[in-house]
């Protein structure tokens, strides 16, 4: 073998499935992949959910989870092909020379253990450290991690530090025992921008610091642009394509690639108000039952018909919450909503069929917004029926114009959610709002769970529905590049208060606040070097304060 620290040659992957009514089948999900990786190096793996990414990156652990079973090829590391060694030898591998960092670190953190005893654990059984060996390395990590207070932040427990700082005391879990190679699975997906560069940045700079070889999974081009050196794209367990970042963002030859490259293309021509808007929320203010904090505060925002407002700002800034308020789930204790010119019941039950009807709502995850043991059918069939009255051939007829209308067409009825992709899924949800005819969907970070080329096609259809239905969207998201693709008016929320407010060129337009400024420039660019140009503005930015 070469000198390369991680050698992965001809890698096969298989599981079983168990389809409904058949027997067990065996499939192969990662066919022949092939690679290799240098110490002090970065390789991106990039590709859609299903591609097999994690996956692979489990496997340089010797690992398959849920079913999983590495069928075939070598992974070497430091010279031994790992998927030959014993158990003892794996189990020395592990949390030694090979560590991982996942997408979700509140759901990696033991909740009752504080955070030092996790972090220096590993270290410690490794027999890498000494107990107190393992505690200055790890205060050593938090603070080039850019945690607060490093000399006591592992003295909390995980749920005391918030998210973006919990996932970098991951990130120095992983890098405790100076182990040779880490894997990072997707570990800025569930961050806000502006907590996501500041992860990024930290992760990044703690690669260079200590000249740990990394493989970075991702579904995000532009973030992975700015940590490889290296980069290589999946799709459906196969490499479309491998090369340098530079020649990956700036000369993709394949083209699923250039797909993935020119996603959020789409352009949409900002629609002038109309007269009389559709809805007006006037100074409201609301707080949670039996709390004395208010979560919204005096929020004014309007929308017109047809037109999309798009409501942005990081976890916690209230934008699901002016959602409850307007849907009647969460009565506001101050301010009216007005809907077509008629003031809206402040609670949910005392609201008429046609307020319901004329107002309804697509949620972000659509597993969990469908029942499982409902068919297709059933679940567009239901609203048909409930304000309409629809029944028989006619119901029918009018599920299979909906499911047109989502292009999904025929076939779709019978099946059950359990049998559509991540994207069916959304469109099923989409089409039971349309069932209603409403005149206003709000959508709650609907394409925040997707992969950006299904993302990218629900954009699309939501526009394209918008312009047959001449239906109002009220968006939600934290996602900028969604934003410009969709919005003619944008509200920026930041601790429950509108901090800008306008159409789209005006709130994309200088002068910024500080806040709209820091969101504007969180969002990563498919450019190589954004991230440091971006945070040499930042610290300008703050000399110059």
């Amino acid at each position: 073998m070469s000198d390369k620290l991680l050698k992965v040659r001809n890698l096969k992957i298989g599981a079983t499935v168990y389809p409904p009514g058949e027997k067990p089948k065996e499939i192969e999900i990662v066919h022949g992949v092939d690679f290799e990786l240098e110490g002090g190096k970065v390789l991106g793996l990039i590709g859609e959910s299903g591609a097999g990414k994690s996956t692979i990156g489990l496997a340089t652990m010797a690992y398959g989870r849920g079913g999983v079973e590495l069928t075939g090829g070598e992974v070497w590391v430091n010279g031994r092909d790992i998927l030959k060694s014993r158990m003892r030898d794996v189990r020395r591998l592990r949390g030694g020379e090979v560590t991982y960092v996942s997408q979700s670190a509140a759901a990696s953190f033991n909740p009752a253990k504080k955070i030092m005893e996790q972090v220096t654990e590993a270290a410690i059984l490794q027999k890498k450290f000494s107990k107190k060996e393992a505690e200055a390395r790890a205060v050593e990590l938090f603070r080039k991690l850019g945690l607060p207070d490093p000399e006591n932040i592992g003295s909390r427990y995980p749920h005391q530090v918030s998210g973006g700082q919990l996932q970098r005391c991951m990130t120095a879990l992983a890098l405790c025992p100076e182990p040779d190679l880490v894997v990072f699975d997707e570990p800025t997906t569930a961050l806000d921008v502006t907590t996501q560069i500041d992860v990024l940045a930290a992760i990044k700079e703690a690669i260079h610091a200590t000249g740990v070889a990394a493989l970075y999974i991702t579904h995000d081009l532009a973030v992975v642009a700015q940590v490889s050196d290296h980069i290589m794209v999946l799709k459906m367990g196969e490499m479309v394509e491998y090369g340098t970042t530079d020649q990956i963002i700036n000369n993709p030859r394949e083209e699923y690639t250039q797909a993935l490259v020119s996603v959020r293309s789409i352009r949409h021509e900002e629609k002038q108000p109309t007269d009389n808007p559709l809805l007006r929320v006037e100074n409201v203010t609301a707080r949670y039952r039996g709390t004395d904090f208010d979560v919204l505060k005096n929020v004014n925002v309007e929308l017109h018909p047809g037109q999309t407002l798009a409501v942005v700002g990081e976890s916690g800034s209230g934008k699901s919450t002016l959602a409850r308020v307007i849907t009647g789930l969460l009565p506001p204790s101050k301010g009216q909503i007005t809907f077509d010119g008629r003031s809206l019941s402040q609670d949910l039950k005392s609201r008429s069929y046609e307020d319901l009807r004329e107002l309804q709502m697509i949620y972000q995850m659509a597993d969990t917004a469908m029942n499982p043991r409902q068919t297709v059918g059933t679940i567009i069939g239901r609203p048909l029926e409930f304000y309409f009255g629809l029944k028989g051939k006619e119901k029918q007829r009018r599920i299979q114009e909906l499911l047109d209308e989502i292009e999904l067409g025929t076939g779709f009825q019978d099946r059950y959610p359990a049998e559509l992709s991540g994207g069916q899924k959304q469109r099923v949800c989409i089409a039971r709002a349309l069932a209603a005819k409403p005149k206003l969907i709000i959508c709650d970070e609907v394409t925040s769970a997707l992969d950006p080329l299904v993302a990218d096609g629900i954009l699309k259809l939501l526009l394209n529905l918008q312009k047959i239905e001449d239906v109002a969207y009220l968006f939600i998201t934290h996602d900028l590049a969604t934003v410009k693709a969709i919005a003619d008016s944008i509200a920026v929320m930041y601790q429950g208060q509108v901090v800008r407010y306008g159409t789209k060129s005006e709130v994309l337009s200088p002068p910024f606040d500080d806040y709209t400024d820091l969101l504007l420039s969180s969002v990563p660019e498919m450019k190589l070097g954004w991230l440091e140009e971006t945070l040499e503005h930042r610290r300008m930015e703050s000399a110059g304060h």
